[in-house]
């Protein structure tokens, strides 16, 4: 049982009767496959073509197959028809033949034409696909001010055209597979031969000849089924829709996986410094990518520490608060029913809750709800002496720090409310202890090998240059050696 139809090991006999009668048993009940059956001119060659609709190009399966076999002449007595076919008579430039099966009907649903001709034991394979896909544009989920406007769409084949554009060397490599048992999803591994790891690279070809499952329809799907840690919340292999950073991802000695049917790209290995990295750090100066990559971190520390830390000192550290600010704190609290810790989850739960609508529904208006509704809800709860006015300045600037790293956006859920309850029962020890808790675990994690933390803590200056900062370019030189697995041989060329 192949994609869904019984195919028998039986090889292709060179009837062509018997042939088409075979191949019309395993498709009997799909009717979006078509058969034609047509001759030559002086009736030297009978071939059947195979098709499925809606997804070939029937213009050019006119053109370029059907119209020049039928005005062929051949001598009866020919001994290989097919291979006559293909080297004289069809007009294509991606054209195969092949005795195996499986091939044959998969190439077939991909948008391939299969051709029989009567005599021969081997199937023509001629390229007509014609898919239908979105046009090229900027990802709404990463856009930028300075930079290319350029975006991965559903078709493999665009997705790297877009990056070999980009990257114009033999060094770039790209290799296919197929995954899922009934879908056969093409995905390709691409990567820069001198500059990727080949324990790596080897390692990812290992995952993923081990997945087993029925389909394959995201990237999201191989990225489970592949990385380090499947339980985490932290990402352990990376993803964007831009091609302009899987090509300076390749260029760091990285490896990208290219899924058919989506236009998320996966990136590996992963590390932590990663989530607060973006492309247009380097498109501007550095001053200002430096500054930006500053606020992205302080942005991730305010969204997870925030709401603890407040907790924390109004439940139990109130003498670290100055006097005026506790007051002040005090007097906004005065007849709010519910514990501190208890009114910080319930705006957090809330404001979380509209963060969802607003995404979920249509763009217009989900921003609309999203903003009046916080407005709304956050006036109202304080008029009604449901919740303190600084509860919902704290749960405000959570909310905007998180925007500040948008794929952070699960982690930080997660860490922020560990971090609140730890510190609504514990105090700032709660809040200390997770910290450790936390860098204890990351510092633990790898990704295909590496060090998830790689660089952080480190005391070499080169290892500090694209850290917290950008450094100018004239400094970074070694940027291209950034993830490859290095020996004591490579450290010495150096």
């Amino acid at each position: 049982m192949k994609n869904g139809y019984n195919i028998h090991k039986t090889p292709i006999t060179g009837n062509l009767i018997e042939d088409t009668k075979y191949f019309k048993d395993i498709f009997k009940d799909d009717d979006n496959t078509i058969f034609r059956l047509f001759r030559n001119k002086n009736s030297s060659i009978n071939c059947c073509i195979i098709f499925e609709n809606h997804i070939v190009d029937k213009e050019m399966i006119n053109e370029n197959i059907i119209q020049p076999i039928m005005k062929s002449y051949l001598y009866k007595d020919t001994d290989n028809k097919i291979d006559f076919l293909m080297n004289k008579v069809v007009i294509n430039c991606d054209v195969r033949i092949s005795c195996d099966e499986e091939e044959i009907i998969n190439s077939m649903l991909y948008g391939d034409t299969i051709i029989f001709c009567d005599g021969s034991y081997g199937a023509m394979i001629a390229n007509t696909k014609d898919w239908k896909v979105r046009n090229i544009k900027e990802p709404e989920g990463e856009s930028v001010v300075r930079g290319s406007r350029e975006g991965f769409n559903e078709s493999i084949d665009t997705n790297i055209s877009l990056i070999r554009r980009k990257i114009n060397s033999p060094e770039l490599k790209f290799k296919y597979k197929e995954v899922g048992k009934i879908t056969k999803t093409k995905i390709c591994i691409c990567y820069i031969d001198n500059l990727v790891s080949k324990q790596i690279l080897e390692d990812l070809n290992s995952r993923l000849d081990k997945i087993k499952i029925d389909g394959i329809l995201e990237s999201g799907y191989i990225e489970e089924k592949i990385k380090d840690h499947p339980h985490s919340i932290f990402h352990t292999i990376g993803n964007t829709e831009r091609p302009d950073v899987v090509a300076a991802k390749l260029l760091e000695g990285r490896i990208a996986l290219i899924c058919d049917g989506t236009p998320s790209v996966l990136t590996i290995p992963f590390i932590f410094t990663e989530y607060f990295q973006s492309s247009e750090d380097y498109n501007n100066n550095f001053v200002y990518g430096s500054f930006n990559r500053i606020l992205r971190i302080s942005g991730f520390i305010l969204a997870t520490s925030v709401p603890a830390v407040y907790v924390a000192l109004v439940t139990f550290h109130q003498e670290l608060i100055p006097r005026e600010l506790l007051l002040s704190i005090a007097s906004s609290r005065k007849g709010v029913p519910f514990p501190t810790i208890i009114e910080a989850i319930l705006m957090i739960t809330v404001f979380e809750i509209l963060r969802e609508a607003g995404t979920r529904l249509p763009k217009n208006i989900g921003q609309a709800i999203s903003i009046v509704g916080a407005l709304v809800l956050g006036e109202a709860a304080v008029s009604a002496g449901f919740v303190s006015a600084p509860m919902v300045i704290v749960v405000s600037i959570t909310a905007i720090s998180k925007f500040s790293v948008p794929k952070m956006a699960v982690v930080i859920m997660v860490i922020k409310n560990i971090f609140l309850l730890l510190a609504g029962f514990l105090g700032l020890y709660g809040y200390i202890y997770g910290m450790i808790g936390l860098s204890l675990y990351l510092f633990s994690m790898k990704s295909f090998g590496v060090e998830y933390m790689l660089k952080v803590g480190s005391i070499n200056k080169e290892d500090l240059k694209d850290l917290g900062i950008r450094v100018p370019w004239e400094f970074m030189k070694n940027k291209s050696k950034f993830i490859i697995g290095k020996t004591d041989s490579d450290e010495e060329g150096r």
